[in-house]
């Protein structure tokens, strides 16, 4: 077992303070009274194992949790063919390059994409 901890009973959400899609997601679940709790990935860095683990349940690779279209990851990198454990460090470096965010409940987890997609959770 991996070291994010999950419950039925909230939605942990992995997100950026930064990120408006974040902020209306969260104020769109506090509407609705949806238990959440709160991990700002720029505040509380995730472990290798944390992004991996995210990556593992999502069903993607990890290099696929990464946006490439965003500023801070354009200004920084360029396409290359970087290994899982690159990627890892990468997103551990730059958390804004993470796509987010990440609702987790028991067994689901989504990236939101809309602010709504939180009530699917």
């Amino acid at each position: 077992m991996g070291e994010i901890a999950t419950s039925e009973r909230q939605i942990t959400l992995f997100y950026s303070s930064n990120s408006s899609r974040a902020k209306q997601a969260l104020a769109y679940a506090k509407a609705e009274g949806l238990p959440i709790q709160e991990i700002d990935i720029l505040k509380t860095p995730l472990t290798g194992t944390q992004i991996a683990e995210l990556a593992a349940k999502l069903k993607i690779e990890i290099k696929d949790l990464v946006n490439q279209e965003h500023p801070s990851y354009k200004s920084k990198f360029e396409y290359h063919k970087f290994s899982s454990e690159d990627w890892i460090k990468m997103i551990k470096k730059n958390p804004e390059i993470m796509k987010q965010p990440i609702a987790l409940r028991g067994d689901k987890i989504i990236l939101v994409e809309t602010p709504s997609d939180i009530i699917k959770i």
